[in-house]
């Protein structure tokens, strides 16, 4: 009976090591010892895919000053890295969503929010973006990220964010 668990145990052990092994290939299609860098699938690029969930590829949601619709320095910088993946990935277009915070009034919201989004789409159409590719909706403070009536929550809530419209 002894031998029979120690045989089960080694069958077991066996099929979870093989298992556990990897088929990963290197870059240039040759097999390979280590783990494949897979952080392009850690943010897949999905049909209505938002930067707001990480479903939109590369693309990274942009934040917002309280009543501003100017690009941060920070903003800029995603921006940049968001343009260079629209210019990589010319099949997808995109949906600039701007939104804002809880505080101020429904219609002020919607401008805002359109502000927001306007200023993205034109730095990124500076950067070289196709125009006819990216459209722009505001959504206002109909839609929060983060419930919450505090600082934390509203610079959240302060964002323009990207859908995937076309891939």
């Amino acid at each position: 009976m002894k031998l029979f668990k120690l045989m089960a145990m080694s069958l077991i052990m066996s099929l979870v090591l093989v298992g556990c092994s990897s088929n990963a290939k290197k870059k240039d299609g040759s097999a390979s010892d280590s783990v494949v860098d897979d952080s392009a699938m850690s943010n897949p690029l999905e049909l209505n895919g938002s930067s707001d969930q990480s479903t939109a590829g590369g693309l990274q949601t942009i934040y917002f000053d309280f009543d501003s619709s100017n690009l941060s320095s920070a903003g800029r910088m995603t921006l940049e890295s968001n343009a260079q993946f629209l210019k990589d990935n010319s099949n997808i277009d995109i949906q600039v969503e701007g939104h804002c915070d809880e505080r101020g009034g429904e219609q002020y919201n919607l401008a805002l929010g359109e502000r927001r989004a306007r200023a993205i789409k034109d730095y990124l159409v500076a950067l070289g973006v196709e125009a006819g590719r990216v459209s722009i909706i505001s959504f206002g403070k109909t839609t929060p990220l983060e419930f919450g009536h505090d600082e934390s929550a509203w610079s959240k809530n302060r964002r323009g964010n990207f859908v995937v419209t076309a891939k």
